[in-house]
């Protein structure tokens, strides 16, 4: 899974596993944190020479591209740490140890090789007791790698985990959900996918539809502060704080393993196909590639991640924010959001925007799609209320027409919606890491772009039209007369189709999902 849902294992494990003793930490706290900050950026790179001609033509503006394939988002990554002259800070929630993720290792290193500085903030719930290549890597002169809310024994065992959970639940339940990718202080890219192979089509099992948004311009500053937030709050901690300094043999070692899986990965059917078809976002490029408009990027102060420090006030978040931007639409609004739980407010607002005569619509995973069964449970009450206000809700199937899920490489047998978007009247878009559920709101850190240009909103548009397709989601619908009771409708074959219970699920399957439903724990999801 992709999203830590803290009652998934933690609490059932946890009660068992407060006899198992205590866990030692491995912190040394007095360890020092130096600050650093973002470089200002420079014009001795090609890079930010191209990114500069262009942002002087659109003085005040940033310029914005949605990356909504797959293929197109692994190498925009690689493309750019290659092109990287002077600084790379990336910051992520997962970066799995798979085909892609080793990839974008070994790029990352191969700039601090030239002389690059890269700053790598991971939240620690997918590294602790898995961080034997990040430590390796953090030994190099270059590489600065910093954990957000980390536990403090690197223990990788469920017995080890599961009992800083039960001890420091409060903190530990707080994550970071943040993305950014930024090369030299002049391009970033942002939006809700993480790095890994199912985030890129290349996973065996299950692939995660995602959006990211190229950004250059003003808005990539404003990015660059928020990592910089980030990356000197009390709650990042240097990996060297865990761990002794390695052997340079370590690092020599890693050096050889991601260049091995590097030559691998090129070699496969999935990475020749990438490469035929991509196209050099680092040179000279018609100035018509980019689309141009008034951008800012948001997000949750870092304080959101320790509950002795965070409180309701908007300057911590960024859902007031947000909701304010909402609050201004007149005409139509439609919701991208994989993990979707209104609540009774929510249900309420919709309903207020819906009075007011507001288009609403909703894409959201099926729960043959979803990979957080919990999740779609709790969302299902808020169902029928939704569709008696007139809100259109659509769910994604599982495996989409005519979609290519990853070659011979991937040879994935679904997909799974992960991109979280928004578009308010057809003009004003965001992307970004939140969910519309407690958990985002709440809980875990999030950030995100909001931008005032109409063709960035037409292209989330075209992605959502084309996701909610009858060969590709469902329309869930009120059954005649009932105000409890939905039903779903299809393309199959060319002829409508109507289900009755959740589609392409058996009922072992609902039942299962049902179940969570009678634990009270929808706060935390």
């Amino acid at each position: 899974m992709t999203r830590f849902r803290g009652s998934a294992w933690g609490w059932l494990a946890a009660f068992t596993l407060l006899m198992a003793g205590g866990c030692v930490s491995d912190l040394r706290p007095d360890y020092p944190r130096p600050p650093s900050h973002a470089a200002p950026a420079s014009d001795d790179s090609k890079l930010t020479g191209y990114v500069g001609r262009l942002v002087a033509l659109h003085p005040g503006e940033s310029g914005l591209r949605l990356v909504s394939d797959a293929g197109e988002a692994l190498m925009a990554r690689v493309a750019l740490a290659d092109r990287a002259v002077h600084t790379l800070d990336v910051q992520y929630y997962i970066f799995h140890s798979d085909a892609t993720g080793k990839l974008l290792a070994r790029q990352m290193l191969a700039a601090a090789d030239r002389g690059v500085r890269v700053r790598v903030l991971l939240d620690d719930l997918h590294v602790a007791g898995k961080d034997d290549v990040i430590v390796a890597l953090d030994g190099h002169p270059n590489i600065q790698i910093r954990l957000f809310n980390p536990f403090l024994s690197r223990s990788s065992s469920i017995f080890g985990i599961g009992f800083q959970f039960a001890t420091d639940f409060s903190r530990l339940n707080r994550r970071m959900h943040n993305k950014a990718f930024i090369v030299d202080g002049a391009i970033a890219i942002v939006g809700g996918r993480n790095i890994g192979d199912e985030y890129f089509d290349a996973d065996h099992k299950m692939n995660f539809r995602d959006l990211d948004v190229l950004a250059i311009g003003p808005v990539v500053a404003q990015t660059e502060e928020v990592f910089d937030a980030y990356w000197n709050s009390e709650q990042s901690y240097p990996i060297r704080a865990f761990h002794e300094e390695p052997p340079k043999s370590t690092l020599t070692a890693v050096r050889t393993s991601l260049g091995k899986a590097a030559r691998q990965f090129r070699q496969s059917d999935y990475a020749q196909n990438l490469i035929s078809r991509a196209g050099d976002i680092g040179t000279e490029e018609g100035v018509d590639t980019w689309d141009w408009g008034n951008a800012e990027f948001i997000s949750d102060a870092p304080s959101k991640g320790d509950p002795k420090q965070d409180g309701e006030e908007s300057s911590m978040r960024m859902a007031p924010r947000l909701r304010r931007w909402v609050d201004g639409t007149e005409h139509r609004l439609t919701i991208i959001s994989p993990y979707f739980i209104p609540g009774k407010k929510g249900v309420a607002y919709l309903d207020g925007l819906r009075q007011r005569g507001v288009a609403v619509a909703v894409l959201t995973n099926s729960l043959a799609s979803t990979d957080a069964g919990g999740v779609y449970e709790a969302y299902v009450s808020y169902r029928p209320p939704l569709l008696a206000s007139g809100v259109v809700i659509y769910e994604l199937k599982p495996a989409q027409a005519g979609v290519d899920p990853g070659g011979s490489f991937g040879s994935s047998s679904g997909v799974s919606l992960h991109a979280k978007a928004i578009v308010v009247d057809d003009t004003h878009v965001f992307v970004g890491s939140m969910n519309l559920d407690p958990r985002s709101r709440d809980l875990n850190t999030e950030d995100g772009l909001i931008a005032d240009s109409p063709a960035l909103a037409r292209s989330v548009l075209g992605m959502f039209d084309e996701a909610t397709k009858p060969e590709n989601a469902y329309r869930v619908k009120l059954s005649p007369g009932s105000r409890t009771n939905v039903f779903w409708e299809s393309m199959e074959n060319g002829k409508l189709v109507r289900f009755e219970h959740a589609p392409e699920t058996t009922w072992w399957h609902r039942f299962k999902t049902g179940f969570m439903a009678v634990v009270p724990i929808e706060g935390l999801l």
